[in-house]
Order: C-alpha cells, then sequence, then structure tokens
C-alpha cells in the first residue's frame, strides 16, 4: 500500500468515525459525510489517472455530482428542522412524528 492509499483510507476512516462518534447536530453529520464523500472523489479520481487509461472514467464526476446533491439536501434539512423544531440536534428530530 503505497502513502496516496494510505492517506486516502485514513481520511475516509477519520469521516466514518466522525459520523459515528459526533453526532449531536446535524451539521456535524453531514460535514462528515461530505469529508468520506471527498475522499471517495479523490480515490477514484487516483485511481483512474494510476490506470492511465485512454478513456475518460465518468466515474469521479458523478460522485462529485451526487456529493453536491447529497449536501444540498442535507442543508436543505438542516434549515427545515430549524425552522419547525427550533435547534439542529439529532435527538431532537423523531422520524415517526409530523
Amino acid at each position: 500500500m503505497n502513502l496516496t492509499q494510505m492517506i486516502m483510507l485514513t481520511a475516509f476512516l477519520l469521516g466514518l468515525m466522525g459520523l459515528t462518534f459526533h453526532r449531536t447536530y446535524l451539521l456535524s453529520a453531514l460535514l462528515c459525510l461530505e469529508a468520506i464523500m471527498l475522499a471517495l472523489f479523490i480515490a477514484l479520481a487516483l485511481w483512474s489517472l494510476q490506470l492511465a487509461s485512454a478513456n475518460f472514467s465518468p466515474a469521479p464526476l458523478l460522485l462529485l455530482a451526487f456529493s453536491a446533491c447529497e449536501a444540498g439536501a442535507g442543508l436543505a434539512l438542516l434549515i427545515a428542522s430549524a425552522r419547525t423544531h427550533g435547534d439542529t440536534q439529532l435527538k431532537s428530530l423523531a422520524l415517526l412524528q409530523c
């Protein structure tokens, strides 16, 4: 395992650990999800560059587009929960309540 793979694995695991252990607020969970997606994007882009193929690989761009959509939906959810509940703590959001 070379240095870039080790760094990408470390970045992914740090984002995953942050998502696992720091789930108090919705914004911190969204930031950890964005860190995971960014680590995956960079790893996928570097992997497609290391293959050195002449073909264009759309996978990193698709992952980046899905990450942007996820960020937009997450921020909309953050604003909606802040307006309705008054705070953005995850424990105050109940899935079975309307």
